[in-house]
This record gives C-alpha cells, structure tokens and sequence, in this order.
C-alpha cells in the first residue's frame, strides 16, 4: 500500500474497462501516485474485430495488440494470474507475489465456458475467441451447401447484437461467394427477441433485419447440449434441430477468483451501485462484465465495452476525487451499440438504460455512415499517432452532430 499521501491503485483485468480506468487515472492523477494494470495476459484482444476476422475483413493480428502499448506511459502493467482477491486485508494474490492497494479497481470481466455445454467444445465454432473466429471463416470459406446455425447457449453473455451481426455477416459472406441460395441459416436463443432489454422496438427491427435476409430466428428455446455424432441441438423441451455448420455463443460465467470472493453475490457476479460502482468493500469498485446492475425493469445491465468504457472513466473520477478533490463523473447508464449487417453497413442503436420504467433505446436506419463509426472506434482503439487522433476527433464530432454518447 501507498505511503503517507502516496496512493497506490491496483487494476485488475487489462480489457476496455481496465485499460481505460487505468489510463485515466494516470492523466488525473500527479505522477507520485501509482497506477497498476494487471492482466493475465500481454496481449490486449479487440474482440469487436473478431467478427470481421471471420468474414475476412480483417487479418487476425490486426486484432491484437502488446497490452503496453495499450498503456498510458506512467502506467505500471503486470502479468500475473490473480488467485485471490482479499479486500478485507487490502490485498491481491497473484501468481509472481501479494499486490497491496489503496484502491481496487475489479474490471476481470466474464469468462468463456465451452466446456460447460456438453458437446459444444468439440462441435462448435467459438466466433468470441480469436481462434474459433478464424476456424469459421475457414469452414465457411469451403461452404457450399447445408445448414448454417448460430446457437446462443444461455445467458447472460458479452455483446447483445453479436450473434445477430454473426449471422447477418455470415449471410453476407455466402452471398458474395454466391452460394447463399444452397445455404440455410438459422438462429436459436433463449431470448424472447434480439436484445431483449433494449426494448421491443428495437428488438423488433432487428427481427425484421434477419427475416429480410431469409435468416430463419427462433426465439425462447433453451439449448442443453450438442450432439456430436449426429451434429444436432437438443433442446430443454427434448426438440432438436439440425446442423452441418455450428457458430455457438459459448457460456459465460464469472472468473473463479471473483466467485471465490466476498465481492460476489450468490450468481458469482459483483453487486455494484449503479452509478458509483461501489462494492460492499471501502475502496473497492468493480466494473465492466463482471458486475451486476439491475434496471428499473428488472433485467440487468447488458455486458458490453460501451459500458466497461463509461464505467472505467466514473471510477477513475470518483478515485481521483477521492485522492486530490476532482470532479466526480458518476456512471449514467448511457450507451449503444453497432449492429454491423453486411462488410460495409451497420445498424445503429443508441440510448439511455437508466431511464425508468423502461430503458428508452433507439435503432437507426442501416447504412454506410454507421459502418463507419464502427470503423473509427476500432481505429481508435487499435491505431497509432496522427491515425489515434483523427479518429478520436471524428468521433467526437460525430457524437455532437447525431446527438449519440460519447464516452472517449
């Protein structure tokens, strides 16, 4: 722990919300505090990208990049695995020694699970990791016929519009190699619509997006397993469906170090204010995919990078504040989402989850400008110099003229 009006600020997990939390705090904060970003891993995954490695879009390592570099300079990064989070002793355990803290940001997000679906490790392309994007652009490259099926295996998981831009950009990828009429597609979730929190009308639209596409959705069915041999889903009610190519949203879970914790609630998430991030702990904050917020209507805060974002920057106020007097920029629930349809446009949705009874979310109209906003985000984030800054003030811009959120 810091010294006497020296302050020491431990941040676990190096995704969006880590990364931002930790570089704001390094530009808020004089350089005699320290500011500490640790991962498991060196390596920083843009996992918006990934559904453009499957298509081809994009070449895989242009996903990825050295989580240092991702670093604001002044920003201690350390790679070790955390195995025990222990906010009564102010400590963290880790697999090089103990991390003491002042202040704990958790941001470790949620884990994959395929090996919780029986068959689906063996039989399923996982378009949420880089290596099983890049095998379903393969399998889908050397497609000619069959049945194409993009399974959700439960909830809750990252990314709402996902699988739905998965199976649009799958749609788009076999019609420009001209097999797309030999080619079914079909969609199975336990959801009662596409992105169900953000409200019936956008849930609707969505709808009418994939059935545009001859993109056959069905809603409200649970899957249990896969079967391997006979390449089918079976289902909770004992249906089954039927497959020659399976693109499957893994189950998610919380990572065992924060179950394991007192921070967790009883599903192995961590209960947060929803506007401060504030744990049960003093000192303590969790943000991102790791948390539980529930909204007005009962369901939770969708898990996406808008939010770890805006998470990342209140928490880094509420620190510094906390630290040296700053203004604090609490979390308001606003954000959006791209819901990318072919390899030059996309779907937009935007709008405020806080608000009361329901969550007030617009989608607007597909088209090449959204696209390009998904564009610059990614350049913003995976850019260099003049290219970082260009696309960071092209978004700005764009935020102001189409009255969206701006979270950079």
């Amino acid at each position: 722990m810091g010294a006497v009006g020296r302050k020491r600020i431990l941040v676990l997990g190096g995704g969006v919300g880590g990364i931002v939390t930790a570089n704001e705090l390094r530009r808020r904060l004089g350089p005699e505090h320290q500011v500490v970003l640790l991962d498991r891993r060196a390596e920083y995954l843009y996992t918006p990208s990934l559904l453009w490695v499957m298509v081809g879009a994009r070449h895989p390592e242009a996903a990825v990049r050295d989580l240092r570099r991702m670093a604001s300079p002044g920003v201690e990064v350390l790679t070790a695995e955390v195995q025990k989070i222990d906010p009564a002793g102010q400590r963290v355990v880790t697999s090089v020694g103990e991390e003491g803290y002042d202040y704990l940001v958790v941001a470790l997000g949620a884990d994959l699970a395929p090996e919780a679906m029986p068959g689906y490790q063996e039989t399923a392309h996982n378009f949420f990791d880089l290596e099983g994007a890049m095998s379903l652009g393969k399998a889908l490259a050397n497609l000619n016929g069959g049945r194409v099926v993009v399974a959700i295996s439960s909830l809750p998981y990252k990314c709402p519009a996902a699988p739905y831009e998965a199976a649009l950009l799958i749609d788009d990828f076999l019609s420009r190699r001209g097999v797309r009429s030999r080619i079914e597609i079909e969609v199975y979730t336990p959801e009662t619509q596409p992105m169900p929190v953000a409200g019936p009308t956008v849930g609707s639209a969505v709808r009418s997006m994939l059935e545009a596409q001859g993109i056959h959705y069905h809603p409200t069915v649970q899957l249990v397993s896969v079967d391997r041999v006979r390449r089918t889903l079976v289902f909770r009610d004992g249906a089954t469906a039927g497959f020659d190519l399976l693109a499957g949203v893994p189950p998610h879970q919380p990572p065992r170090v924060v179950r394991e914790s007192p921070l967790a609630n009883e599903a192995g998430w961590i209960p947060v204010d929803r506007h401060k991030l504030t744990t049960r702990f003093e000192n303590v904050y969790a943000i991102g995919d790791v948390t539980a917020i529930t909204l007005s209507n009962g369901r939770p805060l969708p898990k996406a990078g808008v939010f770890a974002h805006a998470e990342g920057l209140a928490v880094a106020s509420a620190v510094a504040a906390r630290i040296q007097g700053d203004v604090v920029r609490g979390f308001d629930g606003m954000g959006y989402c791209w819901v990318s349809m072919t390899q030059d446009r996309a779907g937009f949705a935007s709008g405020a989850f806080y608000s009361e009874p329901e969550p007030l979310m617009v989608l607007r109209q597909p088209g090449r400008l959204w696209h390009l906003g998904k564009v610059l985000l990614e350049q913003y984030w995976l850019g260099e110099g003049a290219s970082r800054v260009g696309a960071r003030l092209a978004l700005r811009l764009g935020s102001r003229v189409l009255g969206v959120p701006a979270t950079l």
